[in-house]
């Protein structure tokens, strides 16, 4: 057998190995490989855009538009499809590049150096370029091969999620849900959402990154918005930090929650590292959004229908039916209660003097007293017209009347105009066999000595 048809064998023998990889790696891999193996007196490097993620040790050089390295040659061989020659009169080295083909493009270019003045003969070239064609359609059956599984991963993690969201979850549970997909999904480092409200504020959803709770955030959502509101269109942005200095994220990826042609939020991705984030992870972004806004949206109006009500519009205290069932869950599920029934006193005369929204003014500055004087798991409602309560769960007697003295002393001194309030104290505990009415009936009781014994008081009735 001759040389020539040793090298065809060889040939036919590497394409249909070739053909047999399913990963771009294996494929550059056997190329670089065999070539070294037949030309043991050239060099062989590999120039790959800086998108393909190297796994195995081969020689790659990144493709771009510098000129050092051969660079320059490499990717007009890149754009036109056509292989280049050069030679380096300093390093005395003929230089050969070979574009890497498929049917649909190139995908790479391959660099042939012969060292020390040797020549790089024809046939030997041709050699190379017909191995780095069947090198190029691998390398595309192998590409389309990963798309598609990619594809596949996609749509599986869009339905996934739509399935998931569309279960009526609470949107605490939604929006963390949503977050760590796109946290895996992406590797991102940081991710939230902001809900932009009816006055134009920004509102950071829970089950965002803690990153969205800091100052530093903001710099990034005031940028995204303002891109985004002028034509409702996602941001990719390879390094922000190009346009907005000194800035811990660099690589950003935004897309706009949508809705009837309405804005209403926006997803913000976040790298700390440059060009991070593909294209193809923003355009997955993209439809992953899409699909969700419908359901994050419903979720969001079923929490602020919910809270509208079991909330008083005024005092922004809960209503006397929410907080009736709390009263009734506590005494099922606790130990112990205390339950605070407030008036205030001559509230009509406020009316008369000052009118009706100062009377609400009034309202609503005893509410937020209210507010600042009880825990968080405390509960404080507006009973009707000026009688407003508080819940303490899980309160001793003891502590709950000094949560009712410090609010009257809170009230006096911070009420303007200043005004008092009266409240009527009682309590319960598992020892007691007493149920919700009856725990009602004693605070209205000693809210009524309270108000008929000089007002501006409170009075205990257990």
């Amino acid at each position: 057998m001759t040389l020539n048809e040793q090298k065809f064998k060889q040939l036919y023998r590497l394409t249909e190995k070739f053909h047999s990889f399913m990963n771009k790696d294996d494929v550059l891999s056997e190329l670089v490989t065999t070539l070294q193996s037949m030309f043991f007196e050239y060099n062989f490097y590999l120039f790959l855009s800086h998108d393909h993620e190297n796994h195995l040790d081969l020689p790659i050089k990144d493709l771009g538009f510098d000129h050092q390295d051969g660079n320059e040659m490499a990717m007009e061989a890149f754009v036109t499809g056509n292989a280049q020659r050069s030679f380096d009169k300093k390093n005395r080295q003929m230089i050969v590049y070979i574009p890497l083909k498929g049917k649909q493009g190139v995908y790479g270019v391959l660099q042939v150096v012969a060292n020390h003045g040797l020549q790089l003969e024809d046939e030997n070239v041709n050699f190379v370029a017909m191995l780095a064609n069947a090198a190029g359609t691998a390398l595309e059956n192998a590409q389309l091969y990963e798309q598609s599984k990619r594809l596949i991963k996609d749509l599986q993690l869009i339905n996934e999620t739509s399935h998931r969201l569309n279960k009526n979850l609470r949107l605490t549970d939604t929006m963390t849900y949503m977050s760590l997909r796109i946290l895996n999904s992406f590797k991102a480092d940081e991710v939230g959402f902001f809900y932009i409200n009816q006055n134009g504020s920004i509102q950071i959803f829970p089950g965002s990154t803690n990153f969205f709770n800091t100052e530093e955030v903001m710099i990034y959502i005031q940028y995204v918005r303002e891109k985004i509101e002028k034509d409702l269109e996602g941001l990719f942005i390879g390094d922000i930090t190009t346009y907005l200095k000194d800035l811990p994220y660099s690589s950003v990826m935004a897309v706009p929650m949508v809705q009837s042609e309405n804005l209403k939020g926006c997803a913000l991705v976040l790298h700390k590292d440059p060009y991070h984030f593909s294209f193809d992870m923003f355009k997955l972004l993209q439809s992953l959004i899409h699909h969700s806004t419908l359901a994050l949206t419903n979720s969001l109006l079923r929490e602020e229908l919910e809270t509208l009500v079991k909330t008083d519009h005024l005092t922004q205290l809960f209503s006397r039916n929410y907080f009736n069932d709390f009263i009734g869950s506590s005494m099922q599920k606790d130990r112990q209660g205390t339950f605070v029934l407030i008036d205030i006193d001559n509230f009509k005369k406020v009316n008369d003097t000052y009118g009706h929204q100062v009377g609400d003014e009034v309202l609503v500055q005893v509410a937020n007293i209210i507010k600042s004087n009880i825990r968080e798991n405390d509960v404080g409602a507006r009973w009707g017209g000026e009688e407003l309560a508080v819940y303490l769960p899980q309160v001793e007697l003891a502590s709950g009347i000094s949560v009712a003295e410090r609010i009257v002393k809170r009230v006096r001194e911070n009420t303007n105009p200043m005004i008092t309030i009266s409240c009527g104290v009682s309590y319960w505990n598992a020892e007691i066999d007493k149920n919700f009415h009856q725990l009602f009936s004693k605070a209205d009781k000693a809210l009524y000595i309270a108000k008929n014994e000089g007002k501006n008081q409170v009075i205990v009735q257990v």
